[in-house]
């Protein structure tokens, strides 16, 4: 029972540590239950021994709420490794990595060549795929909230975004619902303050799909958005969009459940609308499995695909080739493997998509290439 309840504070957004250091799990922890915690602060998994090894991370938000279950189920299977991941987005972990504060990055933005070269040797790795959801909070003519699935094409979401359709009983969304009785009510955006891997992947997208859209603002962890109110990570977001009535940005999927939020189907590349699920984000990284580059840098957004749904992206971690701290650096790359091996099953729970298996694969080469000092940091 000690660890159910441990378990659920974690999906409420506390700090978990180890309350007696040399307790043993008997038990194991619930497997299901709340969306975990998506709130910004410190994520630091319980140990059940004297953390011995300190390993810290920071980065993208997107992936925070199924980061914060690996770290959790991973302390007990080496108690000795204490792993604290700070949800700073994807800019800031970039930042910090380059920086070698600390030891690890997380980001949901593909490396560009700048970064690159400030960072010889860093690593991309992905660790699991997600969607991008277009959430709102809308009430009908009769005051009933209106659910999750109302139809947007790629040329609505960048109309209302690019702030040319301004209100909800707009004449191009009332075609593509009208059933749906939309109000003739202001539309307010709320969009990323901070540098952000979300906002790479809804910007990427947009300038994919909108010449409009990539002449005018382009893609980027950070843009010159046309309009809107801007929210501190996925979190500040969904909390914004929740709040203000006629409301409408961009989370994670995990984030939109969390709150309670409804988000759209979206028109994809073949046509069809498609719901952000575990399976239509799985469509999408399938379609572009044959085609991962050497540095892993894939963008999974609008996939080819009749079930592919058009706002999915990877998110990576960020490790350097060859480390001076070889303990630290073996324990990353243990828990990698233990993730992508054995704790994909908690990322199915959450509606991230595992990685296929010849992603995967590559990613477990990638392991085993890592150095320290020149020599390989993963017994074999």
């Amino acid at each position: 029972m000690r660890r159910v309840l441990l378990a659920s504070l974690l999906f409420l957004g506390l700090l978990v540590t180890a309350c007696a250091p040399a307790a043993t799990p008997t038990e194991a922890p619930a497997s299901t239950g709340p969306t975990p915690a998506v709130q910004s602060e410190p994520v630091v998994a319980p140990t059940l021994a004297p953390a011995s090894i300190q390993v810290t991370g920071a980065g993208a938000t997107f992936p925070y709420p199924l980061y914060s279950r690996w770290f959790y189920e991973y302390a007990f299977v080496d108690p000795s490794a204490h792993f604290n991941y700070q949800s700073i987005g994807s800019g800031g972990g970039i930042r910090q990595i380059t920086a070698k504060t600390v030891d690890f990055g997380g980001s949901d933005a593909i490396l560009n060549a700048e970064q690159k070269a400030a960072a010889p040797g860093l690593l991309m790795l992905p660790t699991v795929a997600g969607a991008v959801v277009v959430a709102y909070n809308i009430k009908d003519n009769d005051g009933n909230e209106i659910a999750s699935g109302l139809k947007l094409t790629p040329e609505v979401i960048a109309g209302i975004f690019l702030g040319d359709i301004t209100r909800w009983n707009d004449p191009k969304l009332v075609a593509l619902n009208p059933d749906a009785r939309l109000p003739a009510q202001d539309i307010t955006v709320a969009r990323r303050s901070d540098g952000s891997g979300t906002t790479f992947l809804f910007t990427s997208y947009l300038s994919q799909v909108s010449e409009a859209w990539k002449s005018k603002v382009g893609a980027g962890t950070s843009v010159e958005w046309p309009v809107g109110i801007g929210g501190k990570g996925n979190e500040g977001v969904a909390g914004i969009i929740k709040q203000q009535p006629g409301g409408v940005g961009y989370v994670e999927l995990a984030y939109a459940k969390a709150n309670k939020i409804a988000y759209a189907t979206i028109q994809n590349q073949a046509g069809q609308f498609v719901e952000p699920t575990l399976e239509s984000t799985t469509a999408a990284s399938d379609a572009f499995a044959d085609q991962m580059p050497e540095d892993m840098g894939q963008l999974l957004v609008n996939a080819p695909g009749r079930d592919s749904y058009p706002l999915a992206g990877y998110t990576f971690l960020l490790v350097y080739q060859d480390s001076t701290d070889c303990l630290k650096a073996a324990k990353i790359a243990e828990f990698v493997r233990w993730a992508l091996t054995e704790g994909d099953k908690y990322a199915s729970e959450l509606d991230y998509a595992p990685l296929g298996s010849k992603v995967e694969a590559a990613v477990l080469r990638r392991l085993e290439s890592l150095t320290c000092g020149g020599k390989p940091v993963l017994s074999q």
